[in-house]
């Protein structure tokens, strides 16, 4: 007789995992085996990477999710190889071949007026077979389809274009971007500014602000600390403040906090003005809230625990469900 199948007993958690993402998997697909991993009952990743990328993919779990989007628009930083002399349908190594053409003898001064000429704010048309959506519908799924798609040029952030290395078919680069931006179109509008056209053949996120020196998780690692046990696994994770770093933050008595919790608003004396991170005494992050012009805080969005006791479930930020 066959034994029934174990069911995953999954739990409320709360935090931030640094996920080191193999290339292979979707991003998708790495944050499902992570959330198995977790028995989490919510979780989010913040900016996909293509599946032939690697590197730091934040992973935001229960509350985290709040503050997704703000991830999302955080400054990036790669490192990717440009394979020079042939262009392809999806910019990368894993698209056909729509062209190969001969590579021209390039010198460094060469190659840095190129990169020069992409770097600043730029405009920048995105990958046809991109995540962006048209019609409530990826566009990748309509380039499947074999639709014709016409996209327009968007304004991009390019802090830095930089060359690491080069062979005669391959330059390695130093990308830092701001939201928006697409390593692969960069890649290709280079190689259409050196003459003979280049996709991305190898693309590594190093990191994404606030998490500048990350110390990432491989899939191996926490397969090999679940079997050691839930707190094995939850050392990893980051508390939510983490993610907030850089934000300006208001810090509230006891009284005060009940009061944000129930959606008060709380009268002049705040600073600065705009979107801050409301804290109790202790610094434990009760949610995004906004000072108006006159100094009054109110409340933007809250996490769970600040409409209940204006304080986080435990120390370390986590919230076992059983």
């Amino acid at each position: 007789m066959s034994q029934p199948r174990t069911r995953h007993r999954f739990r409320k958690l709360h935090g931030i995992l640094l996920l080191d993402k193999p290339g292979g998997p979707s991003s998708n697909q790495a944050l499902q085996k992570v959330r198995h991993l977790f028995r989490a009952e919510k979780a989010g990743h913040t900016g996909a990477l293509d599946p032939l990328a690697t590197g730091l993919l934040p992973i935001c779990f229960g509350e985290a999710t709040k503050i997704a989007g703000h991830l999302l628009g955080a400054r990036k930083a790669y490192e990717t190889v440009a394979r020079l002399g042939i262009t392809t349908d999806t910019d990368d190594a894993e698209g056909q071949v729509l062209r190969q053409r001969p590579v021209p003898v390039l010198n460094v001064a060469d190659i840095n007026s190129a990169l020069a000429k992409l770097t600043g704010r730029i405009q920048q048309i995105p990958p046809i077979y991109s995540a962006l959506k048209r019609g409530g519908e990826p566009l990748y799924a309509k380039a499947r389809r074999g639709e014709t798609i016409e996209l327009e040029a968007r304004q991009v952030d390019v802090h830095a274009f930089c060359l690491l290395a080069a062979t005669p078919a391959t330059l390695r680069l130093a990308v830092e971007c701001g939201s928006g931006t697409y390593v692969r179109s960069l890649v290709r509008d280079l190689g259409e500014l050196l003459g003979c056209g280049a996709h991305v053949a190898e693309l590594r996120r190093l990191w994404v602000e606030p998490f500048r020196t990350p110390r990432m998780w491989t899939l191996e690692e926490l397969q090999a600390l679940a079997e050691q046990g839930d707190a094995a696994l939850e050392a990893c994770l980051l508390p939510i403040e983490a993610g907030l770093a850089a934000w300006p933050k208001v810090h509230l008595e006891a009284k005060q906090a009940q009061k944000l919790g129930q959606g008060q608003t709380l009268k002049g004396g705040f600073a600065p003005s705009g979107d801050v991170i409301a804290c109790d005494m202790n610094g434990r992050a009760l949610g995004i809230a906004w000072v108006d012009e006159l100094g009054s805080l109110r409340s933007k969005r809250l996490f769970s625990w600040a409409a209940v006791t204006g304080q986080a479930p435990d120390d370390n930020g986590l919230e076992m469900g059983k």
